[in-house]
This record gives structure tokens, sequence and C-alpha cells, in this order.
């Protein structure tokens, strides 16, 4: 869904559901606003888990001794971080 969609479920739903007083046969506005509310805050979550899972890559290797009956195995952890910031824009002269 996005930040920027979830902030908006949020703020429609506030207003929704505590600054409108209309009556609509049928419809409950304040019920609809705290939809619209739990909705953007469950994307907002979801989208931040998202984001937080997706920074961290674990690589794990396991190689063997070319030694034959040595039995020897070694095995190392590699945790890359692809928090590389994007490149500085073109600059204008």
């Amino acid at each position: 869904m996005g930040i920027g969609a979830s902030i908006f479920l949020l703020a429609l739903g506030a207003i929704l559901a505590f600054a409108v007083e209309a009556d609509i046969s049928g419809l409950d506005i304040g019920v609809i606003g705290w939809i619209l509310m739990i909705a953007g805050l469950a994307g907002l979550v979801i989208t931040l888990w998202f984001w937080n899972s997706r920074r961290r890559t674990v690589v794990t290797r396991q190689t063997q001794a070319p030694v034959a009956g040595t039995g020897y195995t070694s095995e190392y952890r590699e945790v890359r971080r692809d928090d590389v910031p994007p490149p500085p824009p073109p600059a204008y002269s």
C-alpha cells in the first residue's frame, strides 16, 4: 500500500470519525471512519515491516576441504547490508 496511502487513510478516517456529523440512511459515517483508520494503520505496519525485513541479506556458505577423508568443514556467515544510499542528482549548471 505504501506509507503515503496509509497516512491518507488514517487522516481520512479520522476526519470521518471525528469531524463529520452527516446522517446518511443505512450508513454510519463514524464506523466507516474507524474502519478506514484501522486499514491505514494495518497498511502502515505491514509496509514498515516489509521495508525492515528486506534491508538485510544473510548468506551462509559451506565448503568441504579438498583433502579426502579429513571430514573438515568450514562455515562462515556473511551479512550484507543493502543500505547503500542512492547517488546524488546530477548537477545543473
